[in-house]
């Protein structure tokens, strides 16, 4: 069944690995006929971006949809790794890292990557999480030092 696509002036998607950009004033309407590997711009993570676990995980996810015959599996022995690992750290990522593994394995790539960006807001809301436990700690420090001098 084809697929529609609008692209915005500037805008990048990749189409089978062949990054395209819109480089005209106005929009334009791509007709894809055939099955293609397809991430619109707000889905592609660059390497830059890939800093942290999970959007370590994502990036290699997303390699391996984009590049399908990579020679050697060089992407996916790099997603699993990063998963398995991310998993380990957040044991209460386990749930989407078992959805992400069963979509991979079902080779349901593009689905796959929807459920790896749960993994990413995940890792947000640990972060946040332990920086408010140590922001909290440092003022229940500071208020013991203060009463400690009065």
């Amino acid at each position: 069944m084809p697929l529609k696509i609008q692209i915005k002036k500037h805008q990048k998607i990749i189409i089978n690995g062949a990054v395209v950009e819109n480089v005209s004033q106005r929009n334009v309407s791509l007709l894809i006929a055939n099955d293609a590997a397809i991430l619109r711009a707000s889905d592609i993570l660059t390497p830059e971006d890939a800093a942290t676990p999970a959007s370590r995980t994502y990036y290699a996810l997303q390699c391996m949809y984009v590049f399908p015959n990579d020679p050697g599996g060089r992407h996916a022995k790099q997603f699993h790794g990063f998963l398995d690992s991310y998993e380990q750290a957040s044991r209460s990522s386990r749930p989407i890292t078992q959805a992400v593994r069963d979509l991979v394995g079902a080779n349901d790539l593009y689905n796959a990557l929807k459920k790896c960006q749960e993994l990413i807001f995940h890792e947000r809301d640990l972060l946040a999480n332990v920086q408010g436990q140590i922001s909290s700690q440092i003022r229940e420090a500071a208020n013991a030092g203060q009463s400690e001098g009065d």
